[in-house]
């Protein structure tokens, strides 16, 4: 009883049919316990705990939910790397734990660094690298005059020239050691000990200083060459507008059909056939030209001398005399009979038809190659193997203008029909376009990989055709700024090229193979080849009207093909 009363069972613990007879013995236990002396509990010894033989279970309160910590944060899968030995892998359940199992290893190992991937990588930091130092050696400063390249290298301790090195070679390979040595930081200690030795070996290094600051990069031009630009602008004006203006009356005006002008123009071509054939000179031919008109016809020849033919019977009018080396090119004035000629003299010629020698122009420090008029017939061009090119005045023979740009001797030289643009192309595989008003150069066309020894503007005004010893034969719009078509032209180098001098509705090439082609000018395919040459080809010219075209050649004689005869041949057949 005692014990029961030490341990009470808690109500909820009691069973629902027990729990009311347990209120009628309540009331009889409280009287007893009224009546009854209160007997005090029995304490155990404190050695010995005192359990109960049959206690029941106490009722436990609900448990409390322990919080629980934060999981770690779980890292994230590196990209394109290997897991590290010593970075054990950690999970958070069952799952995490299978992914390290031999099956999910294979996860791991895609991004593993291959052996060609580490080439690769190896080959972009090479090319990284090789990048930054062109940029570095882009950004240094190098001397543009060749004296002052090999200064350089001297001071440098390097050789100044190698053999067989050009200037533009030399440049570029200062260029890449001063690159190198800036990127050892040996650069500024060299330059340094340098200027001091320059300090110290000269007493008027402050004067030399002085005088290359004062000297302006630019080359101040003369009066007379002021006053050229102003006149060659006057003119271009009126020509260019005279052009336009003759462009839109042909689009805009219903009755006129430029298509069937082209297709006449080029059935007229396809019809040339050879008219006459004779020996130019003892030695063999470099150059032809047509008079304005069409009647005479110059020649010259590698013996120095010039020939001026009556056409198109070629009948020899006048012998031209005064050179004292071969000839390399002869052209007539645009505007009267008078012609000029280039030699390896260094020197240009002006003569009449008659044979009188009317004017010299010297000046070229090496021979000449290819001369020009300008169509106003005021000025002439001259390019030269010491890679310039120059203007002069016919009327005074004064030198206007001596322009560099080429890293290589300049060929030849074309004026465009307005007069506005001239064209200079060399043997550094390059053709520039220069605006005479201005002097500046406004484009560098770039895509021959030989030397460009021909070129001509079209008289549309904005096509430019260029041939070269890559044996093709390039038009360019020069709206468009890039190359339009690339003719596979002849199976050697193109020496001449030519556009029809009236609307240019076709072009003819002129090669080293010993033939002469015709080429539409509107989708530029073949359309004839003139073939009759036994050796090289060296140059041509178009008659104004564009129905006779002649070739001189290595083997010495003169060619005239014409579409007049074979005109009258047909009219001969059907009668």
């Amino acid at each position: 009883m005692t014990a029961e009363k030490e341990n009470p069972l808690p109500p909820s613990t009691l069973p629902v049919a027990e729990s009311s007879a347990a209120v009628s013995e309540d009331q009889t236990m409280v009287d007893a316990i009224l009546v009854q002396p209160v007997v005090p509990p029995l304490v155990p010894p404190a050695t010995t705990p005192f359990v109960p033989l049959m206690a029941p279970l106490p009722t436990l309160a609900p448990p409390i939910p322990r919080p629980l910590a934060p999981l770690p944060p779980r890292p994230a899968l590196p990209k394109h790397q290997a897991p590290q030995d010593d970075q054990p892998g950690t999970s958070d359940s069952d799952s995490d734990q299978d992914d390290s199992s031999p099956a999910g290893n294979g996860l791991t190992v895609g991004y593993e660094a291959s052996e060609e991937s580490l080439i690769i990588q190896e080959r972009q930091q090479k090319a990284i690298q090789e990048l930054m130092m062109k940029r570095r050696a882009n950004a240094l400063a190098v001397p543009t005059n060749d004296m002052a390249v090999r200064t350089r290298l001297r001071r440098l301790g390097e050789p100044i020239t190698l053999f067989g090195e050009r200037e533009m070679e030399r440049r570029d390979r200062l260029r890449m050691l001063m690159a190198k040595l800036d990127s050892e930081g040996q650069l500024e200690r060299l330059m340094k000990a340098h200027e001091e030795e320059e300090a110290a070996s000269t007493s008027t290094g402050q004067d030399a200083v002085e005088e290359m600051l004062e000297y302006p990069f630019y080359t101040e031009g003369s009066w007379e060459l002021h006053e050229a630009r102003v006149s060659i602008a006057k003119y271009s004006v009126v020509r260019a507008a005279r052009r336009l203006q003759s462009a839109r009356r042909k689009r805009e005006t219903p009755g006129e059909d430029e298509d069937s002008e082209i297709n006449s123009s080029l059935k007229q071509a396809g019809n040339l056939a050879l008219d006459c054939s004779e020996f130019g000179d003892d030695r063999p031919l470099s150059g032809c030209s047509f008079s304005k008109d069409g009647e005479f016809l110059a020649t010259c020849s590698l013996t120095g001398v010039a020939k001026v033919w009556k056409a198109p019977q070629i009948s020899r009018v006048s012998t031209l005399k005064g050179h004292k080396e071969r000839l390399t090119d002869v052209t007539f004035s645009p505007v009267n009979n008078c012609l000029a000629t280039a030699s390896a003299d260094r020197t240009a010629k002006l003569w009449d038809t008659d044979g009188t020698l009317l004017r010299t122009f010297e000046g070229h420090l090496d021979r000449l190659a290819r001369i020009g008029f300008h169509p106003s017939g005021k000025y002439i061009g001259t390019t030269s193997f010491d890679k310039t090119w120059r203007l002069w005045d016919v009327d005074t023979g004064v030198e206007l203008l001596l322009q560099e740009g080429h890293s290589r001797s300049v060929y030849g030289i074309a004026f465009h029909h307005d007069g506005s643009l001239v064209g200079s192309c060399g043997l550094d595989s390059l053709a520039r376009v220069w605006d005479l008003r201005t002097g500046r150069s406004v484009l560098a066309l770039e895509g021959h990989v030989k030397p460009v020894l021909g070129m001509s503007f079209s008289p549309n005004g904005y096509h430019l055709a260029t041939g070269g010893e890559d044996n093709t034969c390039r038009i360019w719009d020069l709206r468009k700024k890039r190359s339009l078509y690339v003719i596979p032209a002849h199976s050697n180098l193109v020496s001449h090229v030519k556009f029809e001098p009236q609307e240019g509705y076709f072009l003819v090439t002129a090669s080293y193979d010993t033939t002469a082609k015709v080429w539409s000018g509107k989708d530029f395919k073949p359309v004839k080849t003139l073939s009759g040459h036994e050796s090289k080809v060296t140059s041509l010219d178009i008659t104004p009207d564009g129905e006779c075209i002649a070739t001189v050649s290595h083997d010495r004689t003169i060619k005239l093909w014409s579409s007049r005869s074979s005109e009258k041949e047909g009219m001969d057949v059907d009668d």
